[in-house]
């Protein structure tokens, strides 16, 4: 049996860090929504044991593969509850999302391979017992598995429903930066966060006030000055987007991808043509997305 999915990037509309917690980890509040850019993924069923290969030099083949410690964590746990073990399955991945570019492209792949693991074996875990197995997994793999745009706090596992975002288009850059996710908290100084002037509605304000149009308040990540301290090249190229498109552009996650909301597929389709043309023969890659509601 073969089957093909799409695994979904994801954006942080805003993000704060509003402390740190013992274990080292960093508390968060964001608004984050899943967007139409994805990864291609081939299901094969059958066979023995786990394959993982992708066709994007700087993603692991093998056990390296976040997709591969999804299936190998589900089968163990399909294991433990059933009693037997499952047929294998082979699983092919082709990359669209930016590597190290603050989309989960990992996650989502993980994410990805509990929920078709799952379909494939009757939906022997239920929705909530999934997103705990994936959240030892990572951070934003719950997010994934919870498929729909969501408030989240903790270190991101905490989510919160939020079904009421605009229809929203977006331009979208990779800068050709690849950046650490553990550095750029590493380099986090909390000085420069707004955790001590936080409220959950700070974010929302801004960005229904950024869709009005009023210009007078901006969505805020924390991370961006990290971020844009450790690779020069995220700012720079956050400047010249915003030049150019005569607009606010905001960093997703921790970095390096950077995005300008647009309100219709007019608009953002012509910001992106005119990227897509001025960086052709660059090492900036664009994207025309929208967000999934």
């Amino acid at each position: 049996m073969i089957l093909k999915k799409k695994s979904f990037a994801k954006i942080n509309l805003f993000l704060y860090v509003t402390g740190k917690r013992s274990d080292g980890f960093h508390e968060l509040s964001s608004l984050m929504a899943q967007i139409d850019l994805a990864d291609e993924m081939e299901f094969v069923f059958g066979g023995n044991g786990i394959r993982v290969t992708c066709d994007h030099l700087l993603v692991p083949d093998g056990k390296m593969n976040l997709a591969y410690r999804a299936a190998a964590l589900f089968f163990k746990s399909y294991e433990k509850k059933m009693g037997h073990f499952p047929l294998g399955v082979s699983i092919q991945i082709k990359k669209q999302i930016p590597v190290g570019g603050g989309l989960g492209g990992g996650s989502s792949n993980a994410a990805t391979v509990l929920m078709v693991l799952n379909e494939y074996c009757s939906a022997v875990f239920s929705r909530v017992e999934l997103m705990g197995l994936g959240l030892t997994l990572g951070a934003d793999v719950p997010f994934f598995i919870f498929g729909m745009p969501a408030l989240a706090t903790g270190v991101g596992e905490r989510l919160e429903k939020y079904p009421d975002l605009p229809e929203l288009y977006l331009v979208l850059c990779d800068p050709g930066v690849s950046a650490s996710t553990s550095d750029v908290f590493k380099n986090l100084d909390f000085r420069l966060t707004s955790r001590r002037n936080y409220n959950m509605n700070t974010g929302l304000n801004a960005l229904l006030g950024e869709l009005r149009g009023d210009g007078r308040e901006k969505l805020h990540n924390d991370l961006e000055v990290s971020a844009c301290s450790l690779y020069p090249g995220i700012a720079s190229v956050k400047e010249e987007m915003e030049v150019l498109l005569k607009r606010n552009v905001y960093m997703s996650g921790s970095g390096s991808s950077l995005f300008a909301l647009f309100f219709g597929p007019d608009d953002a389709k012509k910001a992106y043509e005119m990227l897509a043309k001025k960086w052709a023969k660059g090492y900036k890659n664009v994207f025309l997305t929208s967000l999934r509601r």
